[in-house]
């Protein structure tokens, strides 16, 4: 029995070498104050706890964790997404987040970090459809409708690989938020919602026996931070990133978020 105690002793100093050795070869920051932005409308990557009231998420672990790993402190300030992208072009924040897919064109705009998840669309519906069963049968009934949020990729998807292409179409409902679409899809207003499959899962723990993931999977996209153009922050976060991929924290915040966090 002793001698696996001191096996397992020995086995947590290398273990703790090893994770030291890592965070050695990141980025000293000094103290660094970074200020960071999201929207806390995003369930389960960025939102307000209903039993707490505070701010919370998969994206403020990660980016806490960042900043502690890079010895830095994190402000955090909150934006709308119609915004968002803008400010932190002009610097107005040092880093952005809201499950923000890279894409060509925000390319254009912003700098973004590796991704920190991949993730899928899914339809997010009320628990007890049974009208359609996939994007298909949902487009081809002009009485459906979908909530969606503009500029966003949900918006995009819902466009051309649901509907007929047309931006203006008026099945789709536009929402300030995320959560305002989910709450009318609750009520009755809209018939589904498109949804990454994370923040698919985190409405419906948040709102148990109310909804359901329908269908396939609409299509695959990459999250990462925005940082204006040129910011000295990217290659920092960069690393503190891939040390967390490989020593298994982002997977760690994958199962408190995705899988054990109750409302």
């Amino acid at each position: 029995m002793k001698r696996h105690l001191v096996l397992a002793a020995t086995l947590a100093f290398f273990a703790c070498a090893l994770a030291g050795a890592q965070a050695a070869k990141l980025p000293d920051l000094k103290g660094r104050t970074i200020i960071a932005v999201t929207e806390n409308a995003y369930m389960p990557l960025n939102f307000i706890d209903p039993k707490s009231g505070k701010a919370m998420g998969w994206e403020y672990d990660c980016v806490n964790e960042i900043a502690r790993r890079l010895n830095a402190k994190i402000v955090w300030k909150v934006t709308a997404w119609d915004t968002m992208i803008q400010a932190v072009r002009d610097g107005q924040f040092d880093v952005g987040m809201d499950g923000i897919t890279i894409n060509d064109e925000r390319k254009k705009q912003v700098d973004f970090s590796v991704p920190y998840m991949v993730s899928q669309q899914f339809m997010l519906v009320r628990a007890g459809e049974k009208r359609f069963s996939g994007a298909k049968e949902f487009g081809a009934n002009p009485k459906l409708l979908i909530g969606s949020q503009a500029g966003t990729t949900n918006f995009y998807v819902a466009v051309y690989e649901v509907l007929d292409g047309n931006e203006q179409n008026p099945r789709i409902k536009l929402f300030e938020t995320f959560g305002a679409a989910v709450q009318a899809l609750i009520a009755g207003d809209v018939d589904a919602v498109l949804m990454d499959a994370a923040s698919g899962k985190g409405y419906v723990g948040a709102n148990p026996g109310k909804l359901k993931v329908l269908g396939e999977a609409l299509g695959t996209e990459e999250f990462g931070f925005i940082f204006k153009p040129g910011s000295d922050l990217v290659k920092p976060f960069n690393a503190a990133i891939e040390a967390m991929r490989k020593d298994g924290t982002l997977e760690r915040l994958n199962t408190k978020w995705f899988f054990e966090y109750k409302p």
